[in-house]
């Protein structure tokens, strides 16, 4: 396989031996390459301008500029028309913080320890245009987002208990009934078995909702989902 159609991914963390690690499991693979490491947000930005990779994989916490304002810079670069795409990589020690990386477009998150397969698996399916979430965060993070005082504390102020957000209203019955699904981490193959439907009609129903509430991905709709009080 050439350079040329290799996954291109640049790696964003403080510690050099997490960098090493992930950079080795990553130039294992013939269809991907590590282009660029990076120690701090900075230079993840210079790095993301320069090399216009596919993916980056961010650490939250680092010093400098954080991950999240990286993530924000870099999510609204593109290259002929290409989004360079952003996995956080976390510890999950601040869970608010990943909320405002996923808010800044990011494209999913991943725990620092996952496996190398899921990892590799992750990144392809990042690439290809989808989101994902770790299965251990997303409990994590769902229990954190339906405590009461729970806020975005480095975005935009939480909104009065009971708010919803316009876009709600633009919602179909059955659409909102597949972004509960959404929410729960169906795919769409089961939430077609669930709800009786074709695997195409919810696809199309998928990218409607995606549509109306203005969601980049799948991520960003979980979150809409559980802020608008769709599942609890």
């Amino acid at each position: 396989m050439s350079d040329d159609s290799r996954i291109r991914i640049v790696i964003a963390d403080d510690q050099e031996l997490v960098r090493a690690g992930f950079t080795m499991v990553i130039n294992s693979q013939p269809d991907m390459q590590v282009v660029g490491q990076a120690s701090n947000g900075d230079e993840a930005i210079r790095l993301a301008e320069q090399l216009t990779p596919d993916i980056v994989l961010m650490d939250v916490r680092m010093p400098g500029m954080d991950g999240i304002t990286a993530t924000e810079h870099i999510t609204r670069m593109a290259t002929e028309g290409r989004p360079i795409r952003v996995i956080i990589l976390t510890t999950f020690d601040l869970d608010e913080y990943v909320m405002a990386a996923i808010h800044a477009g990011a494209s999913g998150f991943l725990l620092k320890d996952t496996e190398p397969e899921t990892l590799l698996r992750s990144i392809r399916t990042v690439y290809q245009g989808n989101a994902i979430i770790a299965p251990t965060a997303t409990k994590r993070l769902i229990e954190k987002m339906l405590e009461p005082d729970f806020h975005i504390s480095v975005t935009a102020p939480a909104q009065p208990s009971g708010y919803t957000d316009p876009e709600l209203e633009s919602l179909t019955e059955r659409e909102r009934e597949v972004l509960v699904e959404i929410a729960h981490g169906l795919s769409n193959q089961e939430i077609a078995d669930k709800l009786f439907i074709s695997l195409p009609t919810v696809k199309t129903h998928v990218a409607h909702i995606l549509q109306k509430i203005n969601a980049r991905d799948r991520v960003q709709a979980v979150v809409f989902a559980y802020e608008n009080h769709l599942v609890q």
